[in-house]
This record gives C-alpha cells, sequence and structure tokens, in this order.
C-alpha cells in the first residue's frame, strides 16, 4: 500500500473541533513539531471566520513551544492532559482557558484504553524511519506511541530527517494485557527487552506522511550554582553514607532521576564520587549529564522514556550513536514509569520538591496551593514504589522572601508515606522510623534555612496536642504573609499565642 506525503496544512485539515488528538513523544524528545504549527495557524483562521476550534490534547509528558506554545497561543486547546511545562499553556490553564488533569504519567495509556476518555480520533506521530507496510521507527522520545497507535481512528506521520543516523534498535515497544488478564511486566534488570524495536501501525489508517526537518529545540541547562551544587553534594554524601552502614546493597541500586539543574547536579555527584560504584538507571528521562556519565564508564546502562538532550548534546550523541546502541533502551511511559517495575528493582528515587513541609508532604505542583507550574508528572509513580525516595529543593527562594519549608503544605501531591528523605542545601533530613514530631524536629533542625528555623519552632510551640501538631489557624501564616507583603518572614506567629 502506498502512503502520499501531504503537506503539513493538509494534515492539519483532517483535524476537527471537539477531536481527541494523541501525540507522539516524552518531553520535548520525540514530539511532532510540523503539523501542530500549521494546526494552530488554522484554528486562529477559523476563530477570525467566528468558527469554533479547539481539540483535546492528549501527549506522553510536557512537549515543546511546536505544540504546546503554539496552540494554547492559538487557543486551540480545550482539554489538557497530563503533564505540561510550557509558559503559555500554563498561563491558560491558571487564567482557566485550558482545563487542564493532572495525572500520573504511568497511569494515561491505560487509562485511555480502559476508555475513560473516549476515542482517540488523530495520532501525530513523529518517525524516524518508515517501511510502506507501517513498521515505523520511532525518535528520541517514546511517550505512549504504542497505545494512541493502536487506538486511533487516523494516524499522521511525521517524517523526520532531522536525525542523521538510524534510531533503530533503542525502542522497545510494549503494551502490557488489560484487566483482567494482565500479567506480570518481565522486566528484571533495567536491560531487559520485553517488546519490539519497530512500532506498527496499521498502513490503512494513515492519512500521510508529513516531512519535517526540525530539532527537539532543548536548551542546555545552566551550570550548578552554590545552592544546587550543595544539594548534589548533600544527596550524594548520603548515598555514600547509606553503602558504608549496609543500608543499602553493595553493588548499588538502580536509579531514577527527575529533569533539572538539581538533578543534573546529583548525578554529576555521583559519578566524581569514588564511593559510589558503576550504575544502572531505571527512569522516564536521561539528560546530557548521563551521557557524560556513560562516556566516563559510571553509568553502565539507562532504561528510559526520552532522550532529553540539549540540542548540541543530540549532535554529539548522534555522532557516537554507536557507542550507545548496548547502553540505553526507550520504552514507553507506562513501562519506564511502572510502580510494578519501580518496587521490584529497588530503585533510588530522586525528584524535586516545590515545596514541603515540616511533617514531610511535598507539593509539586502548585504556587500558593492554587496557581499550576507543570503538573506532578512521574515523580509519583517512582517514589510511592522506590526503595528510596528522596526529595530535594533550595530551603529559600526570592532571596529569601519565600521558604521551600512551611508549616502546612499548600497542596500535597507525595504525602509523608511516600517521602523518606528531604534535603535542601542545608542538609539531609532522614524521616524513615520518624513520628510526625520527630520528623518536624528533624527537617527543621536539618532543612530549614537558618531565618526561618526560629519562625518553624514558634510553630511548633502553638500546638497543644495531637499525633500531628498543627494549629489550623496559623497553617499558612507564611503563605497569607507572602500574598500580603512578598515576604514570607513577615509572619507573625505572636498573634496566634507564642
Amino acid at each position: 500500500m502506498s502512503i502520499p506525503f501531504i503537506t503539513a496544512e493538509e494534515a492539519a485539515s483532517y483535524i476537527k473541533n471537539g477531536d481527541n488528538v494523541g501525540f507522539s513523544g516524552f518531553t520535548a524528545s520525540g514530539t511532532p513539531k510540523v503539523v501542530t504549527v500549521a494546526l494552530a495557524q488554522r484554528a486562529k483562521e477559523l476563530h477570525e471566520k467566528g468558527e469554533p476550534f479547539k481539540i483535546n490534547l492528549f501527549t506522553g509528558a510536557s512537549t515543546n513551544d511546536h505544540v504546546d506554545g503554539e496552540l494554547a497561543r492559538a487557543e486551540a486547546v480545550n482539554l489538557r492532559i497530563p503533564y505540561q511545562g510550557h509558559k503559555d499553556a500554563r498561563n491558560a490553564i491558571n487564567r482557566g482557558q485550558i482545563s487542564y488533569v493532572d495525572t500520573h504519567l504511568s497511569h494515561l495509556s491505560q487509562d485511555l484504553r480502559y476508555g475513560f476518555y473516549g476515542d482517540i480520533d488523530i495520532a501525530i506521530i513523529e518517525a524516524t524511519e518508515m517501511s510502506p507496510n507501517g513498521e515505523v521507527i520511532l525518535g528520541a522520545g517514546l511517550g505512549m506511541a504504542p497505545t494512541i497507535a493502536r487506538m486511533a481512528k487516523k494516524v499522521i506521520i511525521e517524517y523526520s530527517s532531522y536525525y542523521r543516523t538510524s534510531f533503530r534498535g533503542f525502542h522497545d515497544n510494549y503494551i502490557p494485557l488489560d484487566p483482567p488478564r494482565r500479567r506480570e511486566i518481565p522486566i528484571y534488570r533495567p536491560s531487559d527487552r520485553i517488546g519490539s524495536t519497530v512500532l506498527k501501525i496499521d498502513p490503512a489508517k494513515i492519512i500521510g506522511i508529513v516531512p519535517s526537518n526540525a530539532s527537539e529545540s532543548i536548551h542546555a541547562f545552566t551550570a550548578a550554582d552554590e545552592v544546587t551544587q550543595k544539594i548534589g553534594d548533600n544527596v550524594c554524601h548520603f548515598l555514600a553514607q547509606q553503602l558504608r552502614d549496609g543500608k543499602m546493597p553493595k553493588e548499588f541500586l538502580p536509579i531514577q532521576s527527575g529533569v533539572g539543574n538539581v538533578a543534573n547536579a546529583v548525578l554529576y555527584g555521583l559519578g566524581e564520587n569514588p564511593e559510589i560504584p558503576r550504575f544502572e538507571m531505571y527512569t522516564e528521562v536521561i539528560q546530557d549529564a548521563v551521557m557524560h556519565l556513560m562516556e566516563q564508564g559510571k553509568c553502565k546502562f539507562a532504561s528510559t522514556c526520552a532522550l532529553t538532550f540539549s540540542d548540541d548534546a543530540m549532535l554529539h550523541f548522534m555522532d557516537n550513536i554507536d557507542f550507545f546502541r548496548d547502553k540505553i533502551l526507550m520504552r514507553p511511559g507506562e513501562i519506564s514509569n511502572s510502580p510494578e517495575i519501580v518496587r521490584r528493582l529497588g530503585l533510588i528515587a530522586m525528584n524535586t520538591a516545590l515545596e514541603a513541609d515540616i511533617f514531610g508532604n511535598v507539593n509539586s505542583t502548585h504556587v500558593c496551593g492554587t496557581k499550576m507550574m507543570n503538573g506532578i508528572g512521574g515523580s509519583a509513580d517512582f517514589s510511592r514504589n522506590a526503595y528510596l525516595s528522596i526529595f530535594s529543593c533550595p530551603s529559600i527562594q526570592k532571596g529569601g522572601k519565600i521558604s521551600a519549608i512551611v508549616p502546612m503544605a499548600s497542596h500535597v501531591d507525595h504525602s509523608e508515606h511516600s517521602v523518606k528523605i528531604l534535603v535542601t542545601e542545608q542538609g539531609v533530613a532522614d524521616l524513615r522510623g520518624k513520628d510526625p514530631i520527630q520528623r518536624a524536629q528533624t527537617i527543621i533542625e536539618n532543612c530549614v534555612h537558618p531565618m526561618y528555623k526560629e519562625l518553624m519552632w514558634d510553630y511548633l510551640k502553638l500546638s497543644k496536642g495531637g499525633h500531628t501538631p498543627h494549629t489550623l489557624r496559623a497553617a499558612f501564616a507564611l503563605h497569607e504573609a507572602f500574598e500580603a507583603t512578598g515576604d514570607m518572614l513577615q509572619a507573625d506567629y505572636s498573634k496566634y499565642g507564642v
């Protein structure tokens, strides 16, 4: 069967108002980049004519400006699931212009197959190779491509020529059986392959192939500053001490690491620490640091959902791709983030907190409890089931006007039951085996910035008892002070009786 080449504009014309549209990729990696730009332009033209046009947007994770940016600015999104990280989409969500469902990344593929969100009308999938019988080699991100390719009524292929070498062999396309026939996912080591290197799509469903030569447009993370470096050092020293104390297998455990400067600082720190043995990763994304650690021999293998490399690092990867062929495997998000596999492998899960409270609850998503930042992503998939769940953040922001450690988190994504270790540049709080009061004492002593310690101790003094000693009338005094004055330090517990 011959599949025609079509323009991005032609492809966009097949997408209708109200359609459920699924996208390949995970982060910016592997996402479509030209059809969405044409779709945004079509939405603008229809709006100018007074015609409604919005889609329901389903992705593996965050995307890039080609997807979330273009479509948000064109007011072309009705519903957004499950995670985003673009300022224009974020602003539209917080203005109520986009309905946003923040959900665990490991859940969405199966929830789609269960029928919770209806049909997938169109899937847009980036490919780097393709045969006439519908066998596709994906790009730098896998996401939920296997599920949307199977479910979609129609498929549009974006054929990328940006990758100047073959990605063949890097993917592990696999869909688990759905209940009540689901079996164990047979992964017992990060390197175990269980699926196919190719994604098979029914050619009869493919509308056409749209050429593309766009990069992922991922910028390199800024170099670690003093605070970030100190957080990284604290995590590395803690893990080395765990090895010395025999609280971790001597051969170490696979690592999951979130995205950002802190994650990169921790990974580089692990690479430089002679007490940390060579390690493997089982994670949702790998960044530039992992590629360098592989070249240094410190990271042996990485199972991931996406290669979230900066553009410069991606060029380096492509120039040296044969070196990495036996060291990296990309899986769908529901496999890379599978709680079953996380528990089985015994991961060291390292994620970042937006805010944490003195009792160990973590807010990853909402500023002052109301404004969405990005979403929960895959952090809970890992933290709830990890051998060791570590959350880190700077102790203060905005020059000290915000304390990241507060008496009560303004929103909770990870409860005290899932948070074992909390780290700031001030130190490490090991919360294992501690009751709420002991956790509060440990966090205040080890993680809170000195300028906020007295306020935290004052809050604890307000309590008249109880298992978790909150004083509800004062629990959000720091947040109220910030909203009133722009400075949490203006909080005053004396009016509550301290």
